[in-house]
C-alpha cells in the first residue's frame, strides 16, 4: 500500500482508496479529535492488547500507558479510516501521513515526537508479538527537538528554602494549600482558620497553642521538601511512599520509579529528623482509617494528592529570591546537579535517579558545566 501526493492511498493490484467521510478528514482534523477517536472492532482487539503489554510487561504508570494507547488509537483510526481493516496495511507512508495530519492540524513539535515515539513502541511490539511481518517504523524520522536545561536552584537557594520550612513548623503557621475539597476530616479546619481551605495560608500562631491540623501539615510540608531534595525523588515516587518505605536505621528509603523498577535511596540526617518528628508529631495528627500506610496524608486524612505537593513546593519556593515558585521536580534536577557539583560520579547519580540510561543523567553535567562558564567568566581576569 502506498499514498500518493493527494494523501490518497492505493493498495498493489487494488483500485485506489480515499478517505472515508467528510471534508473535514481530506483537511485534517484537530490533535485532540485524533487523539480522543477509538478505532472500530477491526482494531479493537489489537490495542487491547497492546495496553496489556504496556502494563504487565513493561510496567508503565497509568498515564504513560494512557498516553500510549491514545496516540495509537488516534494512528488506527487515521489507518481505518483509508478503508484499511488488517494491521498488515500499516506502512511507513501510513504513519508519515498521520503525523504530517497532526501537524497540519496544529499539534506542536514535542507531541509530533512523542506521537513518533507510540508509533515506533507499537510497531516494535506488533513485530514481537507475530502482529507485523516487518516494523515499519525502522526508516521513520522526525526533527531533533531542541534540548532545554531544566531549571535548578543554587545550593543556598535550596537551603533557603529549606529552613523557612523550619520557621514554619516552629510557628505552626502554616496549613494545607490543597484543593477547597480537601477540608480536615471533622469539618472543623474552615472553621478554626478560614484560609485553611480553598488554597489559603493560615495567619501566625503563638508556637505555645499552635493550631493542631497546621502544625501537623507544617511538619508534613517540611519532611516532604526535605526528602525530595536529599532523595530526588519524583513527585509520584513521594505520594506513593508507605511507612515501611523507610529504613531510618539505615536512612534509606525504597522506591518504586518509572517502570516498576525498584532502587534503594539514602538520605541525609536534616530529612531524617524532618521524617521522624512527621511521624511522631504530626502524622497521626491527620490520620483517618482511609490512610493506610500511606507515609505523607493530605488534611483529609487520606493518601496526599500530587497536586497538594505541587503546591507546596511553589508556595514555599517562592519565598525564595530567585525561587520563582518553581515546580518539585526542580528540586530533583536542583539535588542532582548538586551532586555532580559537589564531585559524584555520573552512574551514581544515574542509580539515585533511577535513569534506565545514562545519556538522560548527563543534561546535568550541561547544567553544571554552564554554571562553571558562568563564575568563570565572572571571575577570571582573562576571561
Amino acid at each position: 500500500m502506498t499514498i500518493d501526493a493527494t494523501g490518497n492511498i492505493e493498495r498493489c493490484g487494488a483500485a485506489r482508496l480515499t478517505p472515508m467521510g467528510s471534508d473535514r478528514h481530506r483537511r485534517g482534523m484537530s490533535t485532540g479529535d485524533a487523539a480522543d477517536r477509538v478505532p472500530g472492532t477491526a482494531f479493537a482487539a489489537v490495542l487491547s492488547d497492546f495496553r496489556r503489554y504496556l502494563e504487565a510487561e513493561r510496567g508503565l504508570a497509568a498515564h504513560t500507558v494512557t498516553a500510549y494507547v491514545s496516540d495509537v488509537a488516534s494512528l488506527l483510526d487515521h489507518l481505518q479510516r483509508y478503508g484499511a481493516t488488517s494491521l498488515c496495511d500499516l506502512t511507513l507512508p501510513v504513519v508519515r501521513s498521520w503525523l504530517a495530519r497532526l501537524r497540519s492540524g496544529g499539534a506542536a513539535r514535542s507531541s509530533i515526537a512523542r506521537r513518533a515515539a507510540s508509533a515506533r513502541s507499537f510497531s516494535d511490539w506488533a513485530v514481537r508479538a507475530g502482529r507485523l511481518a516487518a516494523d515499519p517504523t525502522v526508516r521513520l524520522t522526525v526533527p531533533r527537538l531542541p534540548r532545554h536545561l531544566p531549571q535548578v536552584l543554587r545550593a543556598d537557594q535550596a537551603a533557603a528554602v529549606l529552613d523557612g520550612l523550619d520557621g514554619a513548623v516552629s510557628e505552626g503557621a502554616e496549613l494545607d494549600d490543597a484543593p477547597s475539597s480537601e477540608a480536615a476530616p471533622d469539618g472543623t479546619a474552615a472553621e478554626r482558620d478560614p484560609a485553611a481551605v480553598d488554597g489559603g495560608q493560615a495567619s501566625a500562631r503563638p508556637a505555645a497553642d499552635p493550631d493542631p491540623t497546621a502544625y501537623a501539615v507544617a511538619l508534613r510540608d517540611r519532611a516532604m521538601l526535605e526528602l525530595l531534595y536529599a532523595a530526588a525523588l519524583r513527585v509520584s515516587e513521594l505520594v506513593g511512599l508507605d511507612i515501611d518505605s523507610l529504613d531510618p536505621t539505615r536512612r534509606v528509603v525504597r522506591v518504586w520509579g518509572k517502570g516498576g523498577r525498584e532502587r534503594i535511596v539514602p538520605y541525609g540526617l536534616p530529612a531524617a529528623h524532618a521524617l521522624d518528628a512527621w511521624l511522631a508529631d504530626g502524622r497521626r495528627a491527620l490520620h483517618r482509617e482511609t490512610a493506610g500506610a500511606a507515609l505523607f496524608l493530605g488534611v483529609r486524612g487520606r493518601r496526599i494528592d500530587p497536586r497538594t505537593v505541587r503546591k507546596v513546593v511553589h508556595r514555599s519556593t517562592s519565598r525564595v529570591t530567585g525561587g520563582d515558585g518553581v515546580a518539585p521536580h526542580a528540586l530533583r534536577h536542583s539535588a542532582a546537579t548538586h551532586l555532580l557539583e559537589g564531585g559524584a560520579d555520573l552512574c551514581t547519580v544515574q542509580e539515585m535517579l533511577g535513569h534506565a540510561s545514562l545519556a538522560t543523567t548527563q543534561i546535568y553535567t550541561h547544567v553544571s558545566a554552564d554554571r562553571l562558564r558562568a563564575v568563570y567568566a565572572q571571575a577570571h581576569p582573562r576571561a
